[in-house]
């Protein structure tokens, strides 16, 4: 199944996903330091660059801290949470990130 993308980003629900990170003060700094940490933290290691290896680092505990503040949910509306926490592009997220803060 071929994407849609959305005002520029992957597809709708990694837009909404990342408008919320950037809209909500709180948020956006968390996210902001996090990158920061990752990327400090982080050591090319061939064939990916620092950048590339931050990426993906920040896109694991993107999508791990997002999993783990879900609602727990029953029934048809778990299922729906569900599939559209499955259609975020946390890479993609993750890279404007670690690109905001370079």
């Amino acid at each position: 199944m071929e994407h849609k993308e959305y005002n520029g980003w992957y597809n709708y629900e990694t837009w909404v996903t990342a408008l919320w990170m950037g809209n909500d003060q709180s948020s956006y700094h968390y996210w902001q330091e996090t990158a920061q940490e990752t990327l400090k933290n982080t050591k090319a290691e061939k064939p990916l660059t620092k950048r590339e290896r931050a990426t993906m680092a920040l896109a694991d505990q993107l999508k791990e801290e997002y999993e783990e503040l879900a609602p727990e949910l029953e029934g048809v509306y778990s299922d729906l949470l569900n599939a559209a926490m499955s259609e975020i592009n946390w890479h993609e997220i993750a890279q404007h990130q670690i690109e905001d803060i370079s």
